[in-house]
């Protein structure tokens, strides 16, 4: 029976969690969302993992359900967030997985918190936007505040899936665009200043842990090439490339991320 409930940061921050308890014994899992998503981001991995894992979702500050607290954002908050939730439910450890700023999520996790992940799953991801990407991000922003986040709808919607799932798949494009929407417009700014100012690069060499990096072939958001740098810049580190899939793969490939997954749930 899945669990609801909600913590308060140090900061005062009330952030709602979500757990689906596994079998007996089943290693614990926690999963963080992309930018303007929301817990229910990993309902098809959860369902594909059925009861293997001890499965945590949550809302990040400024998304979902969550608090927006006061920015701007740090991704050292988000991960400090993360063990606040771990804390309230009692767990001292987990594997984490996230997909896109989820994913530089558990890279600081994995730096900040070492001890606490026993392994990472990182997703169509980057530890690094490039030289660029503070002034794309805010540009983003601008847009956002100046004609609303509708504005944006159609450029997230071509980055996230291919033509052929968004087609074959309305519902799915439906319930994310619904999510993206509904994202506090100062939540998503802050966080968009975060991933843009963001450089993990030299955090990575202590991703002492098992890790798993995956990217879909066609993510033009976080590339292949971006994938390849995270696992030759993590000690064992491996990739997997989703044929065919663009951004965000825990919704176009629920199996094979979860397959992924797996994978490190295996080794810890």
């Amino acid at each position: 029976m899945t669990e609801t409930g909600a913590v308060r940061t140090a900061d005062g921050v009330t952030l709602a969690w979500s757990r689906r308890p596994g079998r007996p014994g089943a290693p614990r899992l926690a999963l963080a969302h992309s930018l303007a998503q929301d817990m229910a981001f990993w309902d098809g991995v959860a369902e594909a993992l059925g009861d293997g894992a001890d499965i945590l979702t949550y809302d990040c500050r400024g998304h979902g359900r969550s608090a927006r607290g006061e920015g701007p954002y740090a991704l050292d908050t988000f991960a400090d967030d993360l063990a606040a939730v771990m804390d309230g439910i009692g767990w001292p450890d987990a594997v984490v997985a996230g997909c896109s700023m989820g994913g530089c999520v558990a890279q600081a996790f994995g730096a900040r918190h070492g001890a606490r992940a026993r392994g990472l799953v990182l997703i169509d991801t980057t530890a690094w936007y490039g030289p660029d990407a503070p002034r794309a991000w805010r540009e983003r922003v601008a847009t956002a505040r100046q004609k609303g986040l509708a504005a944006l709808a159609d450029f997230q919607a071509t980055r996230w899936f291919g033509d052929r799932f968004r087609a074959e798949h309305p519902e799915a494009l439906r319930e994310r665009m619904a999510a993206f929407l509904a994202t506090d417009l100062d939540g998503y700014a802050w966080s968009c200043g975060m991933l843009g100012d963001a450089d993990l690069r030299p955090l990575l060499p202590r991703l002492t842990m098992p890790v798993a990096v995956a990217v879909g072939e066609e993510d033009y958001a976080t590339t292949v090439a971006m994938a390849e740098a995270l696992r030759d810049a993590i000690p064992g580190a491996t990739l997997t490339v989703l044929p065919g899939a663009r951004h965000l793969t825990p919704v176009e490939r629920p199996a094979e991320v979860a397959a992924v997954i797996r994978g490190v749930l295996g080794r810890v």
